[in-house]
């Protein structure tokens, strides 16, 4: 009786290593459109980064493109000090070996967001401001949206030289009073470099370059 139960033990574990081994690895998107300095522009207003054109490309397309990466997080958020709008995140891709937090704003026009934020299913206040839960009707609209801007934080450190090589020198260098991070601006790639103690990548079309470059002008100042 010990035998059989010993024996079924054995097989049960061994059943469940062949099932572990038959379980495919999350694979990695090593294609060159899923490098951070690799943006193009299908017209001259546009903007094309990691597989999407900023203004055109919707949530549920970017969604299934990168479907096999971490689970795609979306809600509405209202900061203390800014408009709300619906943001939706990836916490880890893994791109070119280069693991990274990704987070999207969804071109929500203004006057649907209020009635989004009134029909919220839970709010949970944080530190910047306050994030609602959205209901499966409003989830179905913002997938249909258009992704506006998209903000790509590395894992790692990325050095200004290579920063440098990879774009060439900003356009405009400017420092925030407040906090005292410094934007490497280029408009012509819709990019915004912050320098912190780890840079991320802020991009937008070219032709909304305004919604990075404005709020600069009036809380920092131009380096030389």
């Amino acid at each position: 009786m010990e035998k059989k139960i010993i024996l079924g033990v054995i097989a049960l574990i061994v059943a469940s290593i062949t099932l572990v081994l038959m379980i495919p690895e999350k694979p990695v998107n090593t294609t060159p459109d899923t490098l951070p300095w690799n943006i193009t522009h299908p017209t001259p207003e546009t903007t094309r980064v990691f597989g999407i054109t900023l203004g055109k490309s919707t949530l549920a397309e970017v969604a299934q493109t990168f479907q096999y990466e971490s689970e795609l997080t979306i809600s509405l958020f209202k900061p203390t000090d800014a408009k709300m709008g619906v943001e939706a995140f990836f916490e880890e891709v893994n791109f070119n070996g280069l693991k990274a937090k990704i987070i999207m704003t969804v071109a929500v026009p203004d006057q649907e967001l209020q009635g989004m934020y009134q029909r919220g299913l839970r709010l949970n206040t944080t530190p910047s401001g306050k994030r609602i839960t959205l209901t499966a009707e409003d989830l179905a609209r913002v997938n249909a949206l258009p992704i506006s801007t998209l903000t790509y934080l590395p894992n790692s450190r990325v050095d200004e030289a290579v920063i440098v090589k990879r774009f060439g020198t900003p356009a405009q260098r400017i420092r925030e009073k407040d906090g005292g991070l410094v934007h490497w601006l280029y408009p012509q790639h819709g990019l915004d470099v912050v320098m912190d103690s780890k840079p991320f990548f802020q991009y937008v079309a070219i032709k909304d370059f305004s919604l990075l470059s404005t709020p600069l002008q009036g809380k920092g100042e131009v380096l030389k």
